[in-house]
């Protein structure tokens, strides 16, 4: 009997041209089995199955049944090596079948930790002739057969990933079925920081004491369902938001029950995915690591979008309310006017910002709490702050040019100021913290090309004939033009003044 046979035949994947069908792992002994000379479909189709006992995460092996020539039922299980060796009574060796005494167990035991410390998930197969069909229960008494280690490597990308992950303040915890050891060897290589906890020391916590530990306890090793759902609600318990990611039958609970559950879309079940908030295409980890890049530019665009827009109608209901009490002045802008501004400065260069592409420090910064408004105090001081340079920038104007340039001059002259007011106001949103100009600044070219695209249309507001008809204004000359631009660059001067004094008292 070849040790390898019951690898071949307690086991559901196929081999095909263009690769394997079923579980990765399986896979793997069924190559295993091929380079000995056995072919596993032509043994399946010699030896029936005539039954089988379904893995499962609480036993940790699963069995198929054969119908030998006398009659009687030969029995192959796959599964833990730890649990086989407390199922078997005997093991096979160079010599034949044995006794399986303390002392076998301790040497196979001493293989399974070489082989786990290495890094390689672990699976034993054993065999049994019983008469009849066996059960869970009267499960007992085979004999050993082999162990074999699983070369299962992490991907070349996962630890760059899960670096990434510390940097932007996100803590990756390893849930596994496999042995401690090799659990703590995979983790070393993916610098996962923690202790490691089997599944059996977790039966011993009390949900207190799970909650008070498990900021600690990078890995969890030799769990079972029960256990994921425990761990998702303990870091619930402690304020995290919890993504956890699962591919089978028994991972749909915690799946569920995680604030974002992450399903495999190539080896997952359906029953994953459809208890997932999302499913992976390529069950790719760094793939994880991208969303969350991309959530974060997500949310900060939002941010921008809303300072920006908020800023422009601070600013348009300050003029419109200011301008009446300084000086006499005349409403500066007409409803014209504000809807023209409406259109071409609220809508094109906001919906830019909208789609600006991510920042290079976007994940260095730690997570934000999840209960943040997305204006703070912070922000709100700045958007008024802004929105107050804006009218008293457009409306100084209009005062500043009626005595010498006209009431007609001076009102043209401010709507412009403030288009352009929002021109330069884009900088400020587009950098909520740290420096307002430089590179960034031009990574945006749709962007640009709005701002471009609203300057041209806004000069043509003032100088082709029937657009001074509609608004009612006149041309201006390029000395009242650099006025314009002059006083409307000043929302961007307060600002860098202001975050240039902050960067001094730190």
């Amino acid at each position: 009997m070849s040790a390898l046979l019951p690898f071949a035949l307690c086991n559901d994947a196929h081999l095909t041209d263009d690769g394997f069908v079923g579980d990765p792992t399986e896979a793997a002994l069924v190559v295993l089995a091929a380079k000995a000379g056995l072919d596993a479909d032509g043994l399946r189709a010699e030896l029936p199955r005539t039954g089988e006992l379904p893995f499962d995460a609480a036993t940790r092996y699963m069995a198929t049944f054969h119908t030998e020539p006398d009659g009687r039922t030969r029995v192959y299980v796959k599964g833990a090596v730890d649990v086989l060796l407390g199922l078997c009574s005997e093991v096979l060796t160079e010599d034949g079948v044995s006794e399986l005494d303390d002392r076998c167990r301790g040497d196979v035991l001493d293989v399974t930790r070489q082989l786990g410390g290495s890094g390689l998930p672990v699976l034993g197969v054993a065999t049994a002739v019983v008469d009849g069909v066996p059960d869970q229960v009267s499960l007992t008494g085979p004999t050993l057969v082999s162990v074999a280690g699983i070369a299962d490597p992490p991907r070349a990308q996962a630890r760059d990933a899960i670096a990434l992950c510390r940097t932007a303040g996100v803590t990756v915890k390893m849930i596994t079925g496999d042995h401690a050891d090799t659990a703590a060897a995979v983790a070393r290589e993916l610098d996962i920081d923690g202790d490691v906890v089997t599944g059996v020391e977790l039966d011993r916590m009390t949900p207190r004491e799970l909650s008070r530990r498990i900021e600690e306890i990078g890995v969890f090793a030799r769990v079972v369902p029960e256990h994921k759902v425990a761990i998702v609600r303990a870091l619930s318990e402690r304020g995290h938001v919890v993504a956890m990611t699962g591919d089978g039958v028994n991972d749909a609970a915690a799946l569920r029950a995680a604030h974002i559950g992450v399903a495999m879309g190539v080896t997952g079940t359906d029953v994953a995915k459809e208890a997932a908030d999302m499913v992976l295409t390529d069950d790719d980890f760094s793939t994880i690591v991208r969303a969350v890049r991309e959530g974060r530019a997500i949310y900060a665009n939002i941010d921008k979008f809303v300072r920006f827009q908020l800023a422009t109608n601070i600013g348009a209901i300050l003029t419109l309310l200011g301008a009446p009490r300084w000086q006499d002045c005349p409403p500066p802008l007409t409803a014209a006017q504000l809807l023209w501004i409406n259109i071409i400065m609220d809508g094109p260069p906001a919906m830019a910002l909208a789609v600006d592409p991510a920042e290079d420090d976007v994940m260095r910064h730690p997570p934000r709490d999840s209960g943040e408004r997305i204006l703070d105090a912070r922000r709100l001081i700045a958007i008024s702050r802004a929105g107050v340079v804006m009218a008293l920038g457009t409306v100084g104007l209009l005062a500043f040019a009626r005595p010498w340039a006209g009431t007609d001059t001076a009102l043209t002259m401010a709507f412009p100021t403030f288009v352009l007011f929002q021109l330069f106001n884009s900088f400020n949103a587009r950098a909520d913290q740290g420096p307002l100009l430089g590179r960034h600044q031009l990574r945006n070219r749709t962007l640009w090309w709005c701002l471009a695209g609203v300057l041209v249309v806004q000069i043509a507001a003032v100088h082709l004939p029937w657009a001074c008809k509609v608004f009612g204004t006149q041309p201006l000359d390029p000395v009242q033009w650099a006025l314009c631009l002059g006083t409307a660059a000043t929302v961007l001067l307060v600002e860098l003044l202001v975050r240039g004094a902050k960067r001094l008292v730190r």
